[in-house]
């Protein structure tokens, strides 16, 4: 899906609420988009991102298990 920044937002906040979490989500939104880290932590508005389909299990390291 490609997604248009607003002025001020960030790749963090963009995958918080575009996914729900931000684990192990940034880094692969950055990995597709390269060059998207070049603009710094806080994004003008208009950048073009695309944000890819995310399955959970690549992403999703809950233990599930505290004690055997």
């Amino acid at each position: 899906m490609k997604y248009y920044s607003k002025e001020g937002e960030t790749v963090d906040g963009i995958c918080w609420n575009y996914y729900g979490k931000t684990a192990g989500v940034v880094e692969t939104v950055l990995a597709t988009n390269r060059g998207l880290a070049s603009y710094g932590a806080v994004l003008p508005a208009g950048v073009v991102i695309e944000l890819p389909e995310i399955s959970s299990s690549s992403t999703d390291k809950t233990v599930q298990r505290l004690w055997e």
